[in-house]
């Protein structure tokens, strides 16, 4: 029996609690899972693609290593997907809202390649509201995001909005 590879795309930007519960239940689906780490053209970032991997990388080190690989793609998922040998696409859904966009996704993935299976995967209910874009926005103006990402993610956070300086100007949030 082939190996069931699994891949769970993101921009992680931050990696939240929310990712994290949807890495750890994905791992027992598949023999292997690949974390892709991408770029949205339509997202403005507040880290770089490779302070990203390696939060991911940090956050999942306590995992099986041998069943998590964390890496950067800039194309197509379904052709990432392919690369990897995978035949699982893993998705987290949160909200109605978010089942709209990934079953629309889901459609087109598969019309691309019937053989990579679309999963989706509830967001524990307790993580439901947890979004990159909402971590972001909350500390940006200085709130506390402790609940909802790992704590060393929260330290990064708080230094880069510090650094930033965006903390209160409205000309300087994050794009949704």
């Amino acid at each position: 029996m082939s190996e069931r590879i699994g891949i769970y795309p993101g921009t992680f930007d931050p990696v939240t609690l929310g990712h994290m519960d949807i890495i750890r239940r994905a791992t027992a689906l598949v023999d292997k899972l690949v974390i892709g780490v991408t770029t949205n053209p339509s997202k403005s970032p507040m880290f770089t693609l490779d302070e990203r991997l390696a939060m991911v990388r940090r956050e999942t080190a306590g995992l099986d290593k041998a069943k998590i690989e964390v890496v950067s793609f800039d194309s197509l998922l379904i052709h990432f997907a392919r690369s990897r040998g995978a035949s699982v696409i893993v998705r987290g859904l949160r909200a109605v809202a978010d089942f709209e966009y990934e079953y629309q996704m889901a459609g087109m993935n598969q019309q691309l390649d019937r053989k990579i299976e679309t999963v989706f995967l509830m967001a524990d209910v307790a993580l439901q509201p947890i979004a990159s874009r909402l971590v972001k926005e909350i500390a940006m103006y200085g709130g506390d995001i402790d609940a909802f990402v790992p704590e060393t993610v929260a330290a990064e956070v708080a230094e880069r909005v510090q650094r930033l300086g965006v903390k209160g100007d409205p000309a300087l949030r994050v794009q949704r």
